[in-house]
């Protein structure tokens, strides 16, 4: 951990809309975040290297506490983990929404209560479900028939586990199509338009040891707008009046999952959280009036959200080279630790960190470093024209799929995760080492 001195001069600078809340300029071109100059971090810890603020990553578990009192708030484990994400989400009162054994176990040793954890995915291994019923986990989501009996057998006919089902609405929502997830035409969960859901609830029923406590549904990521939510509590709210009417089941929660779009440039849209949380409510609340339900209580599952806008990506340039009309500026990571350009075509903003410029901008691309010609960071962003080899560029938005996404591609190795809080930095996550992926290497 190092302190340090406080800046004689303290401003914030313009366009940093998309930076976390604590970021400052406390001299020209040296932007810090949670007191702690970038330049810093990236000395002492190297790069490229991650830094997270703390108070950010708070504050915002406290923004979705705020605006959904009455709802139970999960965070989305697969946008970031670490044992440090797993203590600041429990101690700001959010329970987790884990995917994988991994995830499950990190959490568990970390402290948290397995039973404020929910488990879902498409296709659980068995070691996913060995893992959560060992461990006591809250829910389990059931995503498709073959997990019934699988599940019923695991838990035994003198068990008892609490299970929802994952239902598929038909509603296409999401920034890209990779990453929708609320219609027919991909893997996840039970179609209510074909029946399957209904078929699947059904089954579940006659399984004395699941206890069905509510529908699951995700739309995907990256939303921005309000209405497919308002929709897909409407068709939720009539399969459950559907299984009303059918089984006499009343069911008393309804989690409709995240996908909570935020801005990663300025000037870009991001969803309304005090809105979608005033008009879901009032919603759920009609929609039960209508059918003649009482309201279940409801899920909410950011990720994104929540750590995407406290994490910054800071690279060091290796090269700069025209290539025709074409600046490159190649850094020191690249897709081995963000490989979201390349997946789903996201643009960022870079800002050149640790010194002041007084060039003019010009447009570039910055490339990483490793044997892809789609390893691109950002494309056609405005730089000062005097960038070089040495300078620093960070990446605002880096907290979610950036690191857990990570790859081990050209066995650069994955980069650290740092923590900044009331001038203070402090390692979470080591650099992953030579020494690492040579251990991992067990066989000639």
């Amino acid at each position: 951990m190092t302190t340090l001195h406080e800046p004689v001069v303290t401003t914030t600078p313009a366009d940093l809309s998309v930076w976390p809340a604590s970021t400052t300029e406390p001299r020209p071109g040296d932007l810090a975040v949670g007191g702690v100059p970038l330049a810093e971090v990236a000395d002492r810890f190297g790069t490229p290297v991650y830094v997270l603020d703390e108070n950010e990553v708070r504050e915002r578990c406290r923004t979705y506490r705020h605006a959904f009192p009455d709802a139970e708030v999960l965070y989305a484990a697969k946008a970031f983990l670490c044992r440090a994400m797993v203590h600041w989400t429990e101690e700001e009162g959010l329970g987790l929404d884990v995917c994988s054994a991994g995830e499950l176990e990190l959490a568990v040793t970390t402290g948290f209560p397995p039973e404020r954890i929910v488990l879902h995915g498409n296709a659980k291994s068995p070691r996913d479900l060995e893992t959560a019923l060992r461990l006591g986990v809250g829910r389990i989501v059931i995503d498709s028939p073959s997990e019934i009996a699988r599940l019923a057998a695991a838990v035994g006919p003198d068990g008892h586990q609490r299970v929802m089902v994952r239902v598929v609405p038909g509603i296409s929502a999401g920034g890209h199509e990779k990453i929708r997830t609320g219609t027919d035409d991909q893997k996840f969960g039970l179609s209510i338009a074909d029946g399957y859901a209904q078929h699947a609830i059904a089954r579940i029923l006659d399984q004395p040891q699941l206890e069905l406590t509510g529908l699951h549904c995700h739309l995907g990521s990256q939303i921005t707008s309000v209405k497919p939510y308002l929709a897909a509590v409407r068709r939720v709210v009539g399969l459950m009046a559907r299984l009303h009417e059918q089984h006499g089941l009343v069911l008393p929660e309804l989690d409709l999952g995240g996908g909570h779009g935020i801005a990663y440039r300025p000037g870009e849209e991001a969803l309304d959280l005090t809105a979608l949380a005033r008009k879901v409510r009032a919603e759920l609340s009609d929609a039960c009036a209508a059918a003649g339900l009482p309201v279940p209580r409801l899920i909410i599952e950011p990720g994104r959200a929540i750590v995407g806008p406290a994490g910054i990506a800071v690279y060091r340039v290796l090269a700069v080279k025209k290539t025709g009309d074409h600046t490159f500026v190649a850094v020191d990571g690249g897709m081995s630790d963000n490989p979201r350009p390349a997946l789903y075509g996201v643009r960022y903003a870079p800002r050149l960190v640790g010194r002041a410029s007084a060039a003019p901008t010009a447009p570039v691309t910055v490339v990483g470093r490793h044997c892809e010609a789609g390893d691109v960071l950002a494309a056609d962003v405005e730089l000062p024209s005097d960038l070089r080899p040495g300078d620093l560029l960070a990446v605002p938005v880096a907290g979610a799929y950036h690191l857990s996404m990570a790859s081990g591609y050209n066995l650069v190795g994955r980069p650290p995760v740092t923590a900044v809080r009331d001038g203070h930095a402090r390692l979470l996550v080591r650099r992953e080492s030579l020494d690492d992926i040579r251990r991992r290497d067990v066989g000639l």
